[in-house]
């Protein structure tokens, strides 16, 4: 199945829910990354699980490097500086979540249960939820974000 990358675009949420509620979020995929960790439902157990994962990482380090260390907020709120478009930001406006994501989703893959599978989404859906509320956020600070998103996938290059 091909996704639009523009899926859930023009989702609206007033920021100050956005904000709180990114919070939330990003203590929900802690959480459950945590509890994936605890039951060993997240590292690799084989060459191809483990490229994987080292890909995710090597993304969400390159997207980090070129984003810059000006900043790492728990909640969502836009930074100083100007509109990141170059490196993986090219390819997906969320680069780092899309790291992130390959080695959740892997490390699931590999070790699949009922309740690993649950934890997965519990992470997949929070971490979409903090990207939607950070997407809320950034078009009054950044004039050019409406543009690149409207262009740029959110999460997979030429899908998602």
């Amino acid at each position: 199945m091909v996704f639009p990358h523009h899926l859930f675009y023009g989702v609206k949420m007033p920021s100050r829910i956005a904000n709180p509620l990114s919070y939330f979020a990003t203590a929900v995929v802690i959480v459950a990354v945590v509890w994936l960790g605890t039951r060993g439902g997240i590292l690799g157990t084989g060459v191809v699980s483990d490229a994987l994962q080292i890909l995710g990482l090597l993304i969400v380090v390159w997207a980090r490097l070129t984003f810059g260390f000006r900043s790492f907020h728990f909640g969502a709120r836009p930074t100083q500086g100007g509109l990141v478009t170059n490196g993986p930001y090219r390819y997906v406006r969320n680069p780092i979540y899309s790291g992130a994501l390959l080695i959740i989703v892997t490390g699931v893959a590999v070790h699949a249960s009922a309740s690993n599978v649950a934890l997965g989404v519990v992470a997949f859906g929070a971490l979409v939820t903090r990207i939607l509320c950070e997407e809320q956020l950034l078009p009054p600070v950044y004039p050019d974000y409406q543009d690149y998103a409207k262009k740029t996938p959110r999460l997979i290059p030429f899908l998602l």
